[in-house]
Parts: C-alpha cells; sequence; structure tokens
C-alpha cells in the first residue's frame, strides 16, 4: 500500500512539472528530462528521501521531497509498530499457564496464592489450576513483587495464557485483582428475589357456575389440597463442581451405561495376616524405613488371583479382547477434592516392601494435590478400600478401561465356627465388581476363591501354591 501511494504521488507531481516547465530546446530538455526521471525512480527504489528533488532544467519541487519523506516516515513507524512492546530494562515479568499434561488442553483457574504487592520468590505458587485429574500450581519464573493479577478466579485457561505480571524490583503500585473487584459486588439474595415470585399475577380461568348439589347430612367436607411447605432458600448454598468432580462423575456414569456390572462377595478370615503384621512390623520398619499394612498383603493377593485368572486382568476393545501380560494395580484414594487413583507399575515384580513405599508415596502425592498425570494414567485393575472409613459392605464401580475392580471393607470381630467350635474371629467382607460381558460367573467366584486362600495363609505366596 505505501508502494502505490509514493508511486501515485510522483506520478502527480511529475505531471505538474511537465505542464509547469519552462520553454528548453534542442536535446538539452531531453538530457535533463531523462536525467531527472532517472533521479526520481532511484530515490522512489531506495524510500529514503531528501528533502527536495528538481525537475527539468532546474525547477525545484520541495512539495515531493516533503511527501516522500512523510511515507518513508509513516512506513517506519508502522514498522515500530509492529514490534512486541517490551520494557527497556525487562523489569515486569509474566507469569504463564504451565503445560498440563497430553491429554489436558484447558484447565481452571481455582485459587489465586497470592494477591497484588506480595513478595514472592522464584519457582514459589502464585496460582493453582484444576484440571480434570490433577492440580497444576503456576510458578513465578523470577523473584519479585505481584504487581498485577491478569485473570479471574474461575476462569478456563490453556497453557501459555499470562496470569500474573511480576516486578523483579518491587516498583509500580500494585492493582487490585480482577477476582477481588468480582467479589466486592455480591450477587443478588434469594431473598429479594423471592417476593418478585410470590407477587407475580396468577390468571385463573373463569369457572362456569355448576348446578347446585344435595347437601349431604352428617358428613364433613372434604379437606381443601395444601402446597408443600419448602425450606426457604438462604438455608441453602449452591457450589459449583470442580473439574476433579465432574470427571469422576462422568467416567462412573459412563461406566455404569457401557458395562454389565455384576458384583459377587466373599468373607475372609483376616487372623493369620494379622499375626503376621504384628510379629514382623518392628524389624520390617528398622530394615526397610516403612510400615507394614494390609494393604500389601491384598495387592500380593490380587496379583497372584489375576495372574491364576488372566481374563479379569483384559478388557474389550470393540469387537476383540486385549489380554494384558502385565500387571499395573490402581489403588483408589480419597482425597478433600475427590477419588484419584494412582498406579503402581508392574506390580508382579514388586516385593511387600516396593509395594508398601510405593502406596505410601502415591498417597502423600494425591492428598497434597502434586501427583502428575502420568502417576494416574493406565491401570489393568483397581483396588478400593472402604474399610478405612468404616465401610461394611459396598459394590464398588468398575474404573473405565479396566474390567474388574475388588473392594476391601472393615474387618469386625464376628463369631465363627473353627474345628467344631464358635470362636471369634476378626473378619472381612470382600467384593468383586465385573463386567459380565466378559467375565463369567465362575471366573469371578475363582478369582475371590484366591484371594481369600492368599490372605488367609500367605505362606501360599511363598511356595506358589
Amino acid at each position: 500500500m505505501i508502494w502505490g501511494v509514493l508511486r501515485r504521488r510522483v506520478a502527480s507531481v511529475l505531471g505538474q512539472a511537465w505542464k509547469a516547465k519552462p520553454t528548453v530546446s534542442g536535446s538539452s530538455c531531453y538530457h535533463t528530462a531523462r536525467k531527472e526521471s532517472s533521479f526520481i525512480w532511484k530515490e522512489i527504489a531506495c524510500v529514503q528521501s531528501s528533502s527536495y528533488h528538481t525537475f527539468l532544467g532546474g525547477h525545484a519541487y520541495p512539495k515531493l521531497g516533503r511527501d516522500v519523506n512523510a511515507i518513508s516516515q509513516t512506513e517506519s513507524f508502522i514498522r515500530l509498530s509492529n514490534r512486541s512492546f517490551s520494557s527497556d530494562d525487562g523489569d515486569v515479568v509474566e507469569a504463564a499457564v504451565p503445560f498440563m499434561g497430553e491429554s489436558i488442553t484447558d484447565g481452571t483457574l481455582a485459587l489465586f496464592l497470592k494477591k497484588p504487592g506480595d513478595r514472592v520468590e522464584a519457582d514459589e505458587p502464585i496460582a493453582q489450576i484444576e484440571t480434570d485429574k490433577v492440580t497444576i500450581d503456576v510458578v513465578s519464573p523470577v523473584a519479585g513483587v505481584i504487581t498485577k493479577l491478569l485473570a479471574n478466579q474461575g476462569d478456563t485457561v490453556e497453557p501459555g495464557i499470562k496470569v500474573a505480571a511480576i516486578s523483579k524490583s518491587g516498583e509500580g503500585a500494585p492493582e487490585a485483582a480482577p477476582s477481588e473487584k468480582a467479589v466486592s459486588q455480591p450477587p443478588p439474595s434469594s431473598k429479594e428475589e423471592a417476593p418478585k415470585t410470590e407477587t407475580a399475577p396468577i390468571k385463573e380461568a373463569k369457572k362456569e357456575p355448576s348446578p347446585p348439589q344435595p347437601k349431604s347430612k352428617g358428613l364433613p367436607p372434604p379437606p381443601k389440597p395444601t402446597e408443600p411447605q419448602l425450606p426457604p432458600k438462604d438455608r441453602e448454598r449452591r457450589v459449583p463442581m470442580t473439574r476433579l468432580r465432574k470427571r469422576v462423575a462422568t467416567r462412573l456414569k459412563d461406566s455404569q451405561n457401557t458395562f454389565a456390572l455384576l458384583t459377587t462377595f466373599n468373607e475372609v478370615d483376616m487372623t493369620n495376616l494379622m499375626n503376621i503384621r504384628s510379629e514382623y512390623k518392628d524389624a520390617f520398619y528398622e530394615k526397610h524405613g516403612v510400615k507394614l499394612g494390609l494393604m500389601s498383603g491384598f495387592v500380593k493377593a490380587a496379583i497372584s488371583a489375576l495372574q491364576y485368572q488372566p481374563v479379569v486382568n483384559a478388557v474389550i476393545d470393540g469387537d476383540d479382547i486385549i489380554y494384558r501380560d502385565y500387571i499395573d494395580i490402581s489403588i483408589a484414594v480419597g482425597t478433600p477434592k475427590g477419588l484419584v487413583v494412582p498406579v503402581l507399575r508392574n506390580a508382579e515384580r514388586m516385593n511387600f516392601a516396593e509395594i508398601e513405599k510405593e502406596i505410601n508415596t502415591l498417597a502423600k502425592k494425591a492428598t497434597a494435590g502434586s501427583i502428575s498425570i502420568d502417576e494416574m494414567a493406565g491401570g489393568t485393575f483397581t483396588i478400593s478400600n472402604g474399610g478405612v472409613y468404616g465401610s461394611l459392605l459396598s459394590t464398588p464401580i468398575i474404573n473405565p478401561p479396566q474390567s474388574a475392580i475388588l473392594g476391601m471393607h472393615s474387618i469386625v470381630s464376628r463369631p465363627m465356627v473353627v474345628g467344631g467350635n464358635v470362636v471369634p474371629r476378626p473378619m472381612m467382607y470382600i467384593a468383586l465388581t465385573y463386567d459380565h460381558r466378559l467375565i463369567d460367573g465362575r471366573e469371578a467366584v475363582f478369582f475371590l476363591r484366591r484371594i481369600k486362600d492368599v490372605v488367609e495363609d500367605p505362606r501360599r505366596l511363598l511356595l506358589d501354591v
């Protein structure tokens, strides 16, 4: 566009010059015109104009020089304005949303941990991004003072979105966060809205007069129906679902709609496993630095049962069945933000100590909200221990794309017949929910029986029987 304007300017001035030129005869006029026109086109090619140009016999046209010079300055301004703005000293740095995982494209800005005016150090968290699976921290790239928040709490953000501006020198007055401005304006309460709904006019259709009915003697009139009295709205709270809770709800509903869910039960005598734990817990802790729990025994029992019944470790994929030659055990962990399921990779290669250490590490990360996507991806079989919350019996739901889930429950002392005598025993109900499209009842019962045998007599693991 700039070249077009320049050509039109020059052409207009040339036309005026040809009309206003003095009479010059002979070849001198021709040579002068050719020299001047050559000079003009060289000036156009350079676009670095001088203050004026001379045309045809020594006449000066300063307007052309000013026009070309103005256009050149305009072009220089446009080039400058296309550059991205940055401070001369690079004092202000912006914190951006980090990469959140291969399968996660966005998240919700759940919480600001800092506000304008706060001092932050390098790599210190300043905000939390809530995704479908985990909570991710936005950290400060430098040490400095937060001058401004660039996003609101509750916004949907993608990787690379700027959320805060940080001054390395601490200069600049802090501005109020957009989220704080939004909070300062309280939403209309339900009390203000209630009168509107109550004063709404109700139109009743005109009823035709009915013929008089004979009055019955001795019968009271029927009671008039009354509307149910609902609790007032000011005693209710509406809170938006977190992304993690939405994800859990979607997956469990998909599981219920897709799988042919069926649950079978059994009970386990925990006497021998608890005796082993009591006898060796001190020596186990001294050697491995971790406590010996009951979960490692059930993980080992589940691994043995999966090896005896490999179809429970398989999954349906379209018209095919995928049999896995590895065992990744998912351990359901309840956190304040929702249920997460970290995975023990290649659990069949682990001993009791390695299982306990890995479970302890993943549980701490899940509770702190620092567990990663990779630590929860995959899994071929899930164990859920509702017994830690006091559950006596339940029917767990399969975690897709797996085909079965084992539910553990609380240990209760109950009277049992042992050797013809009624004695108290610590008993636990166990449940296996499985996809009946793939797993028959026979395999499911055998699976639970294997877990029962191993837990009640852990020596089977040593002898592989």
